[in-house]
């Protein structure tokens, strides 16, 4: 057994909660620009104190329709600058934000409204508020449904203009650092989503942890920060608190379709991402420069850039690589830096592991990337690498006053204020997961050094047992196979079976690229069995077994005619795959590969 705790500690008062933090920075810094909102496509200046003072107008309004002190309130919407301000205007109203994600079906709205007993919900479109209409006969509880394209925002202030400023104090000022902020439902990989309970303590310790103590270089009032991932997650929210407590200036853009774009005028000086979009940006940037002619020099930039952050952890790059290093950031690297904005500094990963080759190449790009690790249950990070203190292919040591336990069977086991208080209706559950003596049981397998760095290594419930007892942790396959410029998703499997295999789906953006450069017709439907794509993706995965011994190689793959996707019920929208949902659709493909 191994242990460490990040050294320090997180003062939280008994009386802190979230809303503090806006309108103290509104009453000392009321001039920093702390958002800028998209309107009719210009990106306008929204200061501190004209935030606090849009989210006391909103509060008045949650109180004026009868929200009461710990009252839950869905809200289902893209990234968007409401979201942010009526969460705030929930808390200082005394309220619980629940989260839903915009992708939802009714089924999981349903479920999460009736769970979490919400008293009202926001959404953000039509076609949201159809969702909720048509399962609002079966939530007898709920009272209110605001729309924010309808006007939710000017509808809550209008009917709150009677309430007065010091009620909403009185109010908000109510709720302790040990009373419930947020319920976040888990994404569900493994069936139904439950409930975290995240209190203001959680969280205000994971902010200050993270911001005061960890990055501040990061996160600072000369930080700018375009939020694209949903923040129905709580990566994202976690960016959302901590970027107001920093007065980083935050913009927000719900449709990934427009991010490169939104990238070039915003120019964030940080990225906060989920390894699949790192991973995507590199594959394109590789199969462009392939489709182009540029590929040997592509391939050769790459292998310099990942030299180089190896060298950075020894002696330093010698003169020659230097040199190409230098050659190499006007041919290729400044280019992928311009496609970011041009001003980005480095990136926070999060979400699952990022992996060390990609870790090393955007650090030799330069653009070094973060990695962290946590889960819902604990507040976002529990560990993170920091530009001082970094070593890729880890996620970092323990936040102040968090203790990274590895147990016997190798779970991680992660103890402090920043794991939650257990899941909302659900105490056995919470026995299961959180130990008496305030151990949460992450479910990941990992590994600490040392220094207290940590590597994950697996999901404990993933892990791969072969007919021969082979234990095989799929991730460290899936990683690398991903890493392939035509390969979208991978999942392993061979759960009591004689030799591991793997499906694999085709990148539907990458593919007509492949296609055309040889001369093939049709769609990947078309050309499953294909011999030169199987070539292809057989090398892929001929180097990712090189990661692992023979008995955890990949030995027989199946190429899918469909991409794994949310809207098709095989992903999460936070990207992360549903192993038994592939396995029961796809159960024949799986089967073909032993009987084959």
């Amino acid at each position: 057994m191994r242990e460490f705790t990040g050294p320090g500690t997180v003062p939280v008062a008994e009386e802190d909660n979230l809303s503090d933090m806006v309108f103290a920075t509104a009453e000392r810094f009321g001039n920093a620009i702390v958002y800028r909102r998209k309107v009719d496509g210009t990106w306008v200046d929204v200061t501190a104190q004209g935030f606090a003072a849009e989210v006391l107008a909103v509060a008045k309004g949650l109180i004026a329709a009868g929200l009461q002190t710990g009252d839950r309130v869905g809200l289902m919407s893209r990234t968007r600058y409401e979201w942010t301000l009526l969460d705030f205007a929930v808390l200082t109203a005394g309220g619980v934000t629940v989260p839903i994600y915009e992708t939802s079906s009714a089924e999981q709205v349903e479920w999460i409204l009736s769970d979490s007993e919400a008293k009202a919900v926001i959404v953000e479109t039509a076609a949201h508020r159809a969702i909720v209409d048509a399962v609002r006969d079966r939530l007898p509880g709920l009272a209110n449904v605001w729309q924010i394209d309808a006007g939710a925002v000017d509808t809550l202030t209008e009917s709150g203009a009677e309430v007065a400023d010091d009620d909403v104090h009185a109010r908000r000022t109510e709720v302790g650092a040990d009373d419930l902020a947020t319920l976040v439902y888990t994404s569900g990989t493994t069936g139904r989503s439950k409930g975290c309970e995240l209190s203001h303590r959680n969280l205000l310790t994971e902010v200050r942890a993270v911001v005061d103590d960890h990055i501040p270089q990061l996160l600072n009032a000369n930080t700018q920060v375009l939020l694209f991932l949903p923040l129905a997650h709580v990566f994202a929210r976690l960016i959302q608190i901590g970027g107001l407590h920093a007065r980083v200036t935050l913009g927000h853009t719900p449709d990934v379709k427009n991010l490169l774009a939104d990238l070039a005028e915003f120019r964030p000086t940080i990225v906060l991402s989920v390894p699949r979009v790192f991973e995507k940006v590199y594959n394109s940037a590789k199969q462009k420069a392939h489709a182009g002619g540029k590929g040997k020099i592509f391939d050769a930039a790459e292998a310099t850039a990942i030299e180089w952050s190896q060298a950075m952890e020894g002696g330093g790059p010698g003169l020659v690589l230097r040199l190409k290093h230098a050659v190499f950031d006007r041919l290729v690297y400044g280019k992928l830096r311009a496609a970011l904005g041009g001003r980005c500094e480095g990136a926070i990963s999060g979400g699952a592991p990022l992996g060390a080759r990609l870790g090393h190449f955007f650090r030799g790009v330069g653009i070094p990337v973060y990695e962290g690790y946590g889960l819902t249950e604990t507040s976002a990070a529990a560990t993170l690498n920091t530009p001082k203190k970094v070593k890729v292919g880890t996620v970092g040591p323990p936040l102040p006053a968090t203790t990274i336990r590895i147990a016997d069977d190798g779970e991680v086991l992660i103890r402090g204020d920043v794991v939650y208080r257990g899941y909302w209706h659900n105490e056995a559950a919470s026995k299961e997961a959180l130990a008496e003596d305030g151990w949460f049981h992450s479910g990941d397998i990992g590994e600490l050094d040392d220094e207290g760095f940590l590597k994950i290594t697996g999901r404990k419930k993933e892990l791969i047992v072969t007919a021969g007892g082979k234990n095989v942790a799929p991730a460290v396959l899936e990683d690398r196979l991903r890493a392939h410029a035509l390969i979208s998703q991978c999942m392993v499997v061979g759960d009591n079976q004689p030799f591991i295999g793997a499906l694999i789906t085709i990148d539907p953006e990458a593919f007509p690229a492949w296609r055309d450069q040889n001369n093939k017709t049709g769609d990947v439907a078309d050309l499953v069995d294909d011999p030169e794509l199987r070539a292809e993706i057989d090398a892929a995965v001929t180097e990712a077994n090189k990661a692992v011994s023979a008995a955890e190689a990949i030995k027989k793959f199946r190429i899918l005619r469909v991409d794994f996707t949310e809207e098709g019920g095989q992903l999460t929208p936070t990207l992360k795959l549903k192993r038994n949902v592939v396995a029961k659709e796809y159960a024949h493909e799986i089967d073909a590969i032993y009987t084959r």
